[in-house]
Formats: C-alpha cells, structure tokens, sequence
C-alpha cells in the first residue's frame, strides 16, 4: 500500500519578541505593560517567545534603547529565530530604520502603534470603521517611507548608467505624494459619512429616548453587558478590540422609560493619538449621549490605571464633563471581602456582573434614577390639533394635572428635557 505523507499548509503564526522600557516617570509598571502587550500581540496573531526589558530616563535618540541592550536583543532574535521584534513605545522613523539595520532582515521591527493599527485593520467592519482605519494607518506609514526604498538607493550607489536618474528618490516622491492623495480623499468620505451620522443623530435626539453610551477599557466587558441587559448578540470575545464599530440598541427601563444603549470602541494605554483622532466620528456617540457609563473590570489588578487611561480619552475627545456612572463589572470574581472593600473606596459606584447578572436589579434602578433626573416639569397649554404632542406627553412624561379647555389642554407634567423642548412654544410658565 502506497503511503502519502501529508504537509500542513497552516500558516505558522509569527514568533515575536517583545521590549519594554521602565520610565521613572511612568505609573504602568513595564511588565504589566508587557502583559498586555502580549495579549495585543496575541490578538493580532503572533506568539511572544521572548521579552526583554530595560529602564531609562529618557529614549536613546539613535536606537530608542542603549547600545548594549540594542546587542543583547540582536542575539535574542537569532537565538529564539523571531520574526518580529515589538517595542511597547513609539519608535521614530529614524529609530525604527536603525533598529532595522543593527537586527538585520527579514526580521521587522515595529511598534505599539503600528501592531493597534494591524489590529483595527483585521477587525473593522462597517464602512466608516475601516475608513478610519486606512486613514490612521497612511498617518503613520507616510514618514516611514523612504526606508521602503532604500533598495533603489543602494542600486544608484554603483554607478554607471541609470545611476543619475534618481529613480529611488523620485519613486519616494511620487509614493508621499500618492498617499497624501489617499489621506485628503479619505478625509473627504469620512467627512461625509460625519455628515450622515448628524442627520441620523439628530433623527435619534427628536426622539425622547435617554441615550446612554458605554465606554471603558479594551475586554472590560461592555459588550457583554449589552448582551446581557438588552437580549443581543453582538459580538463578544475574550479579546483586545474584540468590536471596534459602535452599536445601538433599544430597551425599556423599568416603568416603561425608553432608552438606548450604544456600546463603543473599547480605550487601552498609550492609544495612539491617530486613532483617537480618526475615530473621533465614531466616539461622537459618546459626546451625544445623556449619560456615560464607564465598565471597568474589577477583577484586574491594574483598574485604577485603566479607569485613569479611560478618563483621559474621554477628556482627549471633549467628554470629560459629561453625567457618567462607573460600573465595576465581573463583581462575580471578587470574594465578599472584596466586594465590601470596592463599595468603600467607591461608593457612587455600582458593583456587577454581566456573566451572572449579579447587581442588574441596582443597575437598573440608577439608570431610571439618571434618567428622571434630567426630566423638567413644565406646565403647557397644548391645542387639541397637536394630538400626537399630547399622546406623547402622556407615554413618556409623568402627568401631575390636567385641564381641557375649549381650545386646548392645559397639562402640567415632568417630561423628558428634548420632550420639554418641544413643548416649549406651547408653555405658560
């Protein structure tokens, strides 16, 4: 009998060497940075065989780490035989290009930022989503271009014919100019699909729905307490940037107050301004909303650092003065003492678990708390023609009195504040 063997034609993932560097300046200690690091290497698809370490005041400016270390990892990468080196820093094109040179090909060097954009690029779905994606992206690849051509360089070096033409050059040239191009026309569609978004924004703020969005660290869980609270089944996953495209979903309160629910990009440490910047469209409907809740996983050690990057992208993208509500998720975790601890040091905070639903009925009373906060009471003397205006008040508003008279109905009732301002040419106080 004839034997066949078989080859996997699997692609083997990349084998990847992660460097960190310990600032003093900086509160993330460098192997939690490098954890998470790794998880962000491993969602991209790589597996980390090796990490190296070292702790300055300030970057080298030639090669980002001193000259010895910069030896230690060369021999690294041949000894481990990796295919990637990741800094958890941002490199400078010159530092990126050196690096490159002193560890040798086909080895790529790479940095925090560039392995965020290869993941927002392997994740984004909608059209805006990946728009955003190829704008951050070409952000960052135009000043590292000339490297790409240094093979052409190299070629003119030898003289002789076609050695005076330049071709290296002029290609890089043409190449800057190409993606400068791609970055005004990219910005083009974004602001028009920024354009769209408005008029559906502005669709969803004539209706009386209170908007709530979710923000919070990368797999803190706010996917997974969309699921749990509305029914859906958006996506959710053990992952770094599992859902990168905002979603909206509907859902009545207790005593029948209609919400909605907008689950967001999740934020990490050290997110690339570029992105941020990009995603600005994206985030608006954070700026939008009535209320931000901030999910923060109360099982992870490092919470109070996350809930600070949190808060300063907030900030980044002008929502730092917006109504929020922490929300501790993955409460389930934690032992009873713990619990106790967390309702001490955080006691305008609410403690959960999407997994387990543990605390959803205290959620839900603050949101209806949240929400009848915002609501004015008014008195309104609406003409019996505004029918619909009138039904409206009744479904969403709570009646105090109510008179008819010849031409019209004279209500005092707490409203919705966007209900209140369609009542507004109709008030009598």
């Amino acid at each position: 009998m004839t034997r066949f063997t078989f080859l996997s034609t699997a692609i083997e993932p990349e084998r990847a060497v992660l460097v960190g560097v310990e600032w003093r300046r900086d509160s993330w200690p460098v192997e939690r940075s490098l954890d998470e690091l790794e998880r962000l290497a491993d969602t991209a698809g790589a597996v980390v065989v090796g990490r190296m370490t070292q702790r300055l005041e300030r970057p080298v400016p030639k090669s980002f780490i001193g000259s010895g270390k910069l030896e230690e990892l060369k021999s690294m990468v041949a000894r481990l035989d990796a295919d990637v080196v990741i800094f958890d820093d941002d490199l400078t094109p010159a530092q990126q290009s050196h690096l490159e040179r002193a560890i040798g090909e086909p080895t790529k060097i790479i940095d925090r930022t560039a392995l965020i954009l290869d993941i927002f690029g392997l994740h984004a779905t909608t059209r805006e989503g990946r728009l955003q994606v190829q704008l951050a992206q070409l952000q960052y690849l135009l000043p590292r271009l000339r490297g790409m051509w240094s093979h052409l360089a190299k070629e003119q070096t030898r003289g002789g014919i076609g050695s005076r033409f330049g071709q290296g050059e002029s290609q890089l040239e043409v190449d800057r100019r190409l993606i400068r191009n791609r970055i005004s026309s990219l910005r083009r569609e974004l602001r028009e699909l920024e354009k769209r978004r408005g008029v559906q924004s502005k669709r969803r703020s004539s209706s009386d729905a209170f908007r709530i969005a979710l923000a919070g660290y990368t797999n803190a869980g706010k996917s997974t307490m969309l699921n749990a609270l509305t029914g859906s089944n958006v996506l959710s996953e053990d992952k770094l940037f599992a859902t990168l495209d905002p979603t909206t979903r509907s859902y009545t309160l207790p005593g029948g107050r209609a919400v909605t629910i907008t689950d967001t990009v999740g934020f990490i440490q050290k997110l690339p301004h570029g992105l941020v910047e990009a995603f600005k469209s994206t985030l608006s409907e954070v700026l939008e909303a009535d209320l931000i809740i901030k999910v923060v996983d109360c099982a992870d050690t490092e919470y109070l650092r996350q809930l600070e990057a949190v808060d300063r992208v907030l900030e980044e993208i002008g929502a730092g003065d917006r109504p929020t509500l922490t929300v501790f998720n993955k409460a389930d975790l934690l032992s009873d003492e713990e619990a106790d601890l967390f309702r001490r040091r955080h006691p305008g905070a609410l403690l959960y678990s999407a997994y387990t639903g543990l605390g959803t009925v205290e959620l839900l009373e603050r949101l209806v708390q949240e929400a009848a906060a915002t609501d004015r009471l008014l008195s309104a003397e609406i003409p019996y023609r505004e029918g619909a205006l009138i039904k409206l008040v009744h479904e969403r508003g709570q009646v105090v009195s109510e008179e008819y008279l010849d031409t019209c109905v004279r209500i005092v009732a707490k409203v919705p504040h966007r209900l209140a301002n369609k009542l507004e040419r109709f008030r009598t106080e």
